[in-house]
């Protein structure tokens, strides 16, 4: 086990200096990593398909905590951090739309409860 003192310097920060900015952002890409990965919009590596680890289940809760979190914060953190959350939101759902079998109607797609239809 590597002694943790010999680890080189963390891009982290500490999260009593962060800003709700810094950490909703934070939150944020986090989910929409998850969100993209389980549309199967990982890139092929190592044998493994981006397509192998969809999981369209998963994609909707993580994709509707995104659009909740954004919903609630971006009054919060302004338009000019919120509007490229939401674009990206925006882009997984109709990701996810697009890798459904049996696509939702409009209004009833993965946190379109919190911002309407997307189409």
């Amino acid at each position: 086990m590597t002694d943790p003192t010999e680890l080189p310097d963390s891009p982290t920060i500490d999260i009593a200096e962060a800003t709700a900015v810094e950490i909703i952002g934070s939150a944020a890409i986090h989910l929409m990593s998850a969100a993209a990965v389980k549309c199967g919009l990982a890139p092929d590596e190592d044998g493994v398909r981006g397509e192998d680890l969809k999981d369209l289940a998963e994609a909707r809760k993580i994709i509707t905590a995104l659009a909740g979190l954004v919903t609630a914060g971006a009054p919060e953190i302004g338009d000019r951090h919120a509007r490229p959350i939401r674009d990206g939101l925006r882009s997984l759902q109709l990701a996810f739309r697009e890798a459904s079998p049996f696509p939702d109607a409009p209004g009833d797609g993965p946190g379109e409860k919190w911002t309407g239809p997307v189409s």
